[in-house]
């Protein structure tokens, strides 16, 4: 029942991306995004593989439901599935895959959780920025964009991760 609710969660937190993608671009500077703390956030028990394509799914669906380049959501998240057993190891411990255990904010506590959101936000935004510039924008305005919707995005992706991440109670 728990992995059905996941899931169902998961997918109302792709249709608000797509919202986010379609209606809040405001600047060239600025991209809003909350798919790398949903890919963070997928259940232990599912594999790497398996999350890569999950991750590889979502962003093209993403991607393609939206005004973005088909296929660039969906590169720079598989990064993202790829390290994300690293992430947790690095800052949740192994005690978790020891356990088959998720994690969440009120286990595992907030700073963890947003040192967590924050390792797998730079990966995803380092490889979005570096292959939408392509080469084609100055390097200073791509630092520009990095932070300001790192710090944007950041504040999205911390109040998405409660709901994203299971209660244990």
């Amino acid at each position: 029942m728990r992995n059905a609710q996941f899931w169902f969660v998961y997918l109302l937190m792709a249709l608000l991306q797509l919202a986010l993608t379609n209606y809040g671009s405001v600047t060239p500077y600025i991209m809003i995004t909350i798919l790398p703390v949903m890919v963070l956030c997928i259940p232990i028990r599912t594999g790497t593989v398996a999350a890569m394509g999950i991750a590889f799914i979502t962003g093209l669906a993403v991607d393609w439901l939206s005004e973005g380049v088909l296929g660039l959501n969906a590169l720079a998240l598989v990064p993202v599935a790829l390290s994300r057993d690293g992430i947790i190891r690095l800052v949740f411990g192994k005690e978790l895959f020891a356990r088959k255990e998720d994690f969440s904010t009120k286990r595992s506590g907030f700073p963890q959780v947003a040192l967590a959101v924050f390792f797998s936000l730079v990966i995803f935004l380092l490889v979005y920025i570096w292959v939408d510039g392509a080469g084609t924008r100055p390097f200073w305005f791509n630092v520009g964009r990095f932070f300001a919707s790192l710090a944007i995005s950041y504040l999205a992706c911390l109040l998405s991760v409660g709901t994203l991440a299971p209660s244990h109670k």
